[in-house]
C-alpha cells in the first residue's frame, strides 16, 4: 500500500481534526518546537561538550563524573533510551 506524502497544511488539518487543541495552540506549539529544533545538533556536527555521572554495574551513582571533551580521540558510543 502506497503512503501519500501529505503537505504541511494537510498534516495540520488532519491533526486538528483528531486533536483537542485549536489552531492557535497548534501554531504556538509548532513555532516553539521549530525554534527549539534549530538548536539541535545535526548529523556531522561536532558534539556539544557535556558531563555525566558514572554508575557502577548495579546502576548506582559512584560520585564521579566524566566529561565528553576528556575523551577526545577515544571512540565514544552514546545510547539514548528510557530506563523507567
Amino acid at each position: 500500500m502506497a503512503v501519500k506524502n501529505l503537505t504541511f497544511e494537510e498534516r495540520k488539518r488532519t491533526w486538528l481534526e483528531i486533536s483537542t487543541i485549536d489552531e492557535a495552540q497548534f501554531d504556538a506549539n509548532w513555532k516553539f518546537q521549530s525554534e527549539r529544533q534549530s538548536g539541535v545538533p545535526q548529523p556531522g556536527d561536532i558534539a556539544p561538550d557535556f558531563e555525566l555521572e558514572l554508575l557502577d554495574k548495579d546502576l548506582k551513582r559512584v560520585g564521579k563524573t566524566v566529561q565528553l571533551s576528556a575523551l577526545k580521540g577515544t571512540p565514544v558510543a552514546l545510547m539514548f533510551g528510557s530506563y523507567t
